[in-house]
């Protein structure tokens, strides 16, 4: 925006990222929404995330322990295992699966801004976390009120 936008009147700001997955696990976004709340020069305000799949979710937790995002895995597949029968199956056994990760899960998510910069904590990243066997194209609507 390069100062177009005089102080005092409000941003609006809409786009959209695509991530491309490696199949299942997490995958650090942090820095790609960092980028959209900076490309938009918004000093406070509000960045809103939404996921537009039924298969993967939007998750912000430590970014500093790869021991974290393993045991996240771990234990979300115990919750929802493969094989268990499940009625809705028509792409694998990792189908429905998913569908119950995403559905405990988030596909939104709403971080602060301050002095341009997301609030984030010191140990906190956003994460994208396929819950399917096989990479994906997933998108994310980045809108920032400021």
């Amino acid at each position: 925006m390069s100062g177009d936008v005089p102080k005092g009147i409000p941003v609006i700001h809409s786009e959209s990222i695509v991530v491309e997955t490696r199949g299942r696990g997490l995958l650090d976004i942090t820095e790609r929404i960092a980028t959209c709340v900076a490309r938009t020069e918004v000093d406070v305000g509000l960045a809103s995330l939404f996921l537009r799949h039924t298969s993967a979710s939007l998750l912000i937790t430590e970014n500093a322990d790869p021991a974290v995002l393993r045991d996240l895995e771990r234990w979300l597949d115990a919750l929802a295992p493969e094989h268990r029968g499940y009625e809705h199956d028509d792409e694998g056994p990792d189908d429905m699966p998913a569908h119950l990760k995403a559905a405990i899960t988030r596909t939104q998510e709403q971080i602060p801004i301050r002095g341009g910069a997301m609030l984030l904590g010191t140990w906190q990243g956003i994460y994208v976390w396929e819950h399917r066997r096989v990479p994906h194209r997933r998108e994310i609507v980045v809108t920032i009120l400021g």
